[in-house]
């Protein structure tokens, strides 16, 4: 789906004012495993993915990557505390393959929400997701099994498997990449 049919089917726009809108991003493409923004640096836009796969991570203390989320087709990417409140992101934003990206400046975005009513809903909406897919994912590692969060991952990104090393969704699921192995070998099995 094109970004101006994802703008569309969040809300619904004129012609004119979805014209208006695009004109504000700029489409950008970008290769596997570039890095959009470095842990520290200050995160300058607001990204749509939308061809390819993206990820947020930070550094442990032993300089292991820990996967924050994942970013796939037709959603927003950001390091949003850093995005909204320009100050310095936490994670690294990395791009996992040849992907197509939609990026607007906060100025920008700011521009629109002031001018069309309809793009601060549209800022609702796409914050609520990004909210409501936080608080599955700390529920998921709290509450849930290594079983059930991989069910969860599985759900909300169907083709991940295929998209992402392993190491990658085992830090993103809270899990040692043998347990990871182990809940896939048994889906092969049954």
């Amino acid at each position: 789906m094109s970004f101006s049919d994802t703008l569309n089917e969040l809300v619904q726009f004129s012609e004119a004012e979805l014209h208006d809108i695009l004109n504000h991003f700029t489409m950008k493409s970008v290769s596997k495993n570039e890095i959009l923004v470095k842990q520290g640096e200050i995160c300058k836009y607001l990204y749509f993915v939308e061809q390819g796969m993206g990820r947020s991570y930070y550094l442990n203390d032993n300089q292991k990557e820990i996967t924050q989320w994942f970013f796939g087709t037709g959603k927003f990417m950001s390091s949003a505390d850093s995005f909204f409140q320009k100050k310095p992101s936490l994670y690294y934003l990395e791009v996992l393959e040849d992907s197509v990206l939609f990026l607007i400046s906060k100025e920008n975005l700011e521009r629109l929400f002031s001018k069309y009513p309809k793009m601060e809903k549209l800022g609702r909406l796409v914050i609520t997701e990004m909210l409501t897919n936080v608080f599955n994912k700390l529920n998921a590692i709290q509450f849930q099994t290594a079983r059930e969060r991989y069910d969860y991952m599985l759900a909300e990104f169907p083709d991940i498997a295929y998209q992402v090393p392993l190491g990658h969704i085992a830090s993103y699921l809270g899990m040692a990449q043998e347990t990871l192995s182990r809940i896939r070998s048994q889906d092969s099995i049954n």
